[in-house]
């Protein structure tokens, strides 16, 4: 079984360097790309007032810009302590940290003390993390309306360029390594939790998917 979060060493592969470079791109050029589609389909399902969950936050590009965008209350969980870090000082800087609480470490370990949220997000975060399934069935538990997630796509270029990657951290002594889940068996399991898929966005390396709650929390659309 691949390793689980706190067998990583996050704090090495996403250092206070990397956190800071991160913020100023974000300062400078705002969210981009597959982040940004994120946010957009999210925007567009209606956010005002909404709680939100972002888990594996970073510097906090998402939960940032959904407050801004009219939710009302941002939950970050992040595994890097230096992103933590940067993203708390960033919220104090926009003014929004009464609005914005944190959390340092695994989520899937931090779940059960982690409140529900109206939309949950996970921007380019399964494929960080081992347990997959585990990451799925502990994220969209605590969604109450929307589930959002940024992934790459299961195709062959992009499992190779992963795998390169993962050869590049293994010759530096990195213990992170990138994966590539099932894609189909995400999608069943999310669907299997009471969700449907709303939007969905393919592009070369990454897909963008939100979903919405149409059975009640707690209910299951497999029968049991």
């Amino acid at each position: 079984m691949p390793p689980p979060c706190c067998d990583v060493d996050y704090d090495r592969m996403f250092d206070a360097r990397s956190a800071r470079r991160e913020l100023t791109e974000y300062r400078r050029s705002g969210p981009t790309g597959s982040t940004w589609r994120l946010i957009d389909a999210i925007k567009v399902a209606g956010i005002e007032g909404a709680s939100v969950l972002d888990i594996g936050g970073g510097v906090g590009v998402v939960g940032f810009e959904l407050l801004a965008a009219g939710a009302d209350r941002l939950t970050d969980v992040d595994a890097a302590r230096a992103y933590v870090a940067v993203a708390r000082h960033e919220a104090r800087r926009r003014g929004v940290a009464d609005r914005a609480t944190f959390h340092h470490g695994d989520f899937v370990a931090l779940a059960d003390g982690i409140e529900p949220a109206d939309i949950v997000t996970l921007d380019r975060v399964v494929c960080c993390y081992g347990d997959w399934a585990a990451l799925v069935d502990r994220s969209v538990a605590r969604a109450r309306r929307l589930y959002g997630l940024v992934y790459p796509n299961d195709r062959w270029w992009t499992r190779v360029g992963i795998w390169i990657g993962n050869q590049t951290l293994r010759f530096t002594g990195q213990s992170y390594r990138g994966f590539v889940h099932p894609e189909r068996a995400i999608d069943e399991r999310i669907r299997a939790r009471g969700f449907e898929r709303r939007s969905h966005h393919r592009g070369w390396l990454w897909q963008t998917a939100v979903y919405q709650r149409v059975l009640p929390s707690g209910e299951s659309a497999v029968p049991r």
